[in-house]
């Protein structure tokens, strides 16, 4: 619901220490209290972070989850384990960041987490009618702007591998080859970082762009660890001139037109964004 790992750390602290001062025997049904408290918590760090990425600086994207961590462990069922990696893709996120934080708490907990409408009302503190009016509508906004598309797993070993091969080898026009013509890339610096500020557009410009960064001096240390991230094949870029520090994620979306290409590339340097891995690694 948060799209940060660290905000959603800091929401299960807070429920922690509201539930320590809770009398449970007034309480009927705990998982539906914590539930609420929890959805509501959310709720208001939603309405205060859409206040503060009005003044984002550049691109904004969902902090990264890479395929070992184990939010990608909790559901026992393969089949499941996918579903939920298709839902927390950049773009899914992405799709989220345009509703208002009604409609994806209405959104995610009747048609991600399967709350009856009933319920959902008791969470919200709204009638039933009006959360499936929040609910249609968040749905027709993300349909508008989310394909879903499962990618198999042999085609993301050959999208990452094409995709490192050309950027260890400097080939631009391998790079370029693999993403269609009106591919997108961007990059979230947060402004703690240098980022291109602005989405590029174009496999030609966004290949150049790539094999010019990947030929600085000050990239020489980087090592890239292919890795899945946020359900799509990517890598992490490591620095092994900085003690294997994380410099970067990238996540490589193929095309929902081009199955056999890239579409979009999300790359994220923000290093808040980054810390988790800094603190696994």
């Amino acid at each position: 619901m948060l799209g940060s790992r660290a905000e959603a750390e800091d929401i299960v602290q807070e429920a922690w220490l509201r539930w320590a001062e809770v009398d449970e025997s007034t309480v009927e049904l705990t998982g539906a209290y914590l539930s609420r408290l929890v959805t509501n918590l959310c709720l208001d760090k939603l309405r205060s972070a859409a206040a503060q990425r009005e003044h984002y600086i550049g691109v904004w994207l969902p902090e990264p989850l890479l395929d070992d961590d184990d939010f990608f462990r909790w559901e026992p069922s393969p089949e499941k384990q996918a579903e939920f990696a298709q839902d927390v893709s950049v773009a899914f996120m992405l799709a989220l960041e345009r509703l208002s934080p009604l409609e994806r708490a209405a959104f995610l907990l009747h048609d991600v987490f399967d709350l009856d409408f009933a319920e959902l009302a008791r969470h919200l503190g709204r009638s039933e009618t009006a959360c499936r009016q929040l609910a249609s509508r968040a749905r027709r906004n993300i349909k508008a702007d989310y394909a879903r598309r499962e990618v198999a797993q042999e085609e993301r070993d050959r999208l990452i591998e094409a995709f490192v091969h050309a950027v260890r080898s400097h080939d631009v026009g391998a790079l370029a080859q693999m993403l269609t013509a009106d591919a997108v890339a961007l990059a979230d610096g947060g402004g703690k970082v240098s980022a291109i500020p602005l989405p590029l557009r174009g496999n030609e410009l966004i290949a150049r762009t790539f094999i010019g960064f990947a030929q600085l001096p000050t990239s020489r240390g980087w090592r890239l660890v292919p890795i899945d991230v946020n359900g799509l094949p990517g890598c992490l870029i490591v620095d092994d001139l900085a003690d294997g520090s994380p410099v970067q994620t990238i996540a490589l979306a193929p095309s929902a037109r081009e199955f056999d290409r890239v579409g979009a590339i999300y790359v994220q340097r923000n290093p808040d964004k980054l810390r988790a891995i800094a603190r696994r690694s």
